[in-house]
């Protein structure tokens, strides 16, 4: 049983090559549906209020553009505080002044404990000074270096509450206005249009003649008009039973974003 089902799935492949082989050189045009390459819903990554919203729903935007803000004061003034502990010199230079006079009393001290005219005690009193005065000045200057560190969070804090563009695009929708609070909801959704993504729903008997890299002409409908060339880049690998049909995805240029997107189209298919 199991071999009889193996031959009736080699019948089958064979069949559909064969079909394929008899279509000629080019397919019968089919019908398409242009849409954006990526949609994009934009949000941020911590809550708050919305203090500007640069863009609005039709406008272009460049990757890595702030699209909005967010009411950012406490992190400004965050920010100022972590810079100016970062600046301070004024410990360091004490600690390095007191570490001076302990190196120099411990000398003396050493001196005076060889000649025989001070105790024990007292050099190595000396000495342990000089030791904390060191451990001082080792701590002061770690201190300095994470305030450095923490002007850099700071400043990453700052970031934060300004919402830049993950793509090229236009505003597809915009959400939510200056004065809202934003959590877990998006402030708006942007489109990618260049390139952009034909969807195409052929019949099975082209299964098997359509590929991966093969070259289409994209037909969009009126106004817009024309003759564009794009390229294969997904054939569905399953096929739905009920309409016994399978997708296809065309990836066409969009330079300058001519094309707009949601327009239905014809596509014809090249085997050259």
């Amino acid at each position: 049983m199991k071999r009889n089902r193996i031959k009736t799935i080699l019948c089958l492949w064979w069949i559909g090559l064969l079909g394929g082989a008899a279509l000629g050189a080019d397919l019968p045009e089919l019908d398409g549906l242009i849409e954006p390459y990526m949609v994009v819903k934009v949000g941020s990554g911590v809550a708050g209020i919305l203090e500007a919203v640069t863009v609005d729903r039709g406008d272009f935007v460049q990757k890595g553009q702030v699209l909005a803000e967010l009411d950012s004061g406490v992190e400004r003034a965050t920010l100022e505080l972590a810079r100016a502990r970062a600046e301070m010199e004024e410990t360091i230079s004490l600690k390095k002044a007191r570490l001076d006079f302990v190196a120099r009393e411990e000398e003396r001290r050493d001196r005076l404990y060889r000649q025989g005219a001070l105790p024990y005690y007292d050099r190595d009193e000396a000495r342990t000074n000089k030791i904390m005065a060191q451990c001082e000045l080792q701590d002061a200057i770690e201190k300095k270096r994470l305030a450095a560190l923490e002007v850099i969070q700071a400043e990453e804090a700052l970031k934060r509450r300004k919402i830049r563009s993950p793509i090229h695009g236009v505003v597809k929708e915009r959400f939510l206005s200056p004065g809202e609070r934003v959590e877990d909801q998006p402030i708006m959704e942007l489109a990618q249009m260049d390139p952009l993504n034909v969807e195409v729903i052929a019949p099975v008997k082209y299964l098997g003649f359509i590929r991966v890299g093969m070259k289409a002409l994209v037909f969009p409908e009126e106004p817009v008009g024309g003759k564009y060339v794009g390229r294969v880049t997904i054939v569905d690998r399953v096929i739905d039973a009920a309409s016994g049909t399978f997708g296809i995805r065309v990836e066409l240029p969009n330079p300058g974003n001519r094309i707009p997107a949601g327009l239905k189209c014809r596509v014809r298919f090249l085997r050259r």
